[in-house]
């Protein structure tokens, strides 16, 4: 019979200790963005949506003007779903800033002085989280996104000029979402 043999209580011990931490240790976990809190408190969305986002300095009408008004509209989306009101009820604040970089990674060398067949472009940002009430900087960090394009040939110009501002924005969005989750991460672990 099964249960008189002294083999099979060695090994379904292990599995039942793994089970039984596991059901255990189950309940000490909040999920990162989930609709209520474990503690009774805000949960990272309302949190998130506490966070004033300052505007990003870039000179008016140039592209990093709308590269810098792309980054805080996706991370106004990323933080508050949209739902932003300036002068609202904000905890913190925070404040953008970043530089742009356009690098041909891929050059046709038989072509002379043609551009380059396919190019990169990238943002570095910096960010800084101040509490409004304190007016201390709560965290500061660094963050980077690099995309490629195809540059397919100087005689299709408008090609170039639509895959450069398709990477711009994809880079920008890559942005708003690291600085998000940095944020959340924030929140979640005060560090």
């Amino acid at each position: 019979m099964w249960w008189s043999d002294h083999r099979a209580v060695p090994r379904t011990a292990p599995i039942a200790a793994a089970m039984m931490a596991a059901a255990l240790l189950g309940g000490c976990f909040e999920p990162l963005y989930g609709e209520r809190s474990l503690t009774g408190g805000p949960t990272i969305r309302q949190r998130l949506s506490s966070v004033e986002i300052m505007p990003i300095s870039a000179p008016s009408g140039t592209p990093l003007a709308r590269i810098a008004a792309n980054v805080r509209n996706d991370l106004i989306f990323e933080t508050a779903g949209g739902n932003y009101s300036p002068g609202g009820d904000y905890t913190h604040r925070l404040v953008v800033n970043f530089l742009v970089q356009r690098v041909g990674i891929i050059v046709d060398v038989g072509a002379g002085a043609a551009p380059p067949n396919v190019e990169q472009y990238g943002i570095n940002a910096t960010f800084v989280l101040v509490e409004i009430a304190t007016k201390n900087t709560v965290m500061s960090g660094q963050t980077f996104a690099r995309v490629s394009f195809d540059n397919p040939s100087p005689q299709q110009r408008f090609t170039t000029s639509r895959g450069l501002r398709d990477a711009e924005d994809r880079t920008a969005k890559l942005i708003a979402e690291n600085i998000r989750s940095r944020l959340a991460s924030y929140f979640v672990a005060g560090t």
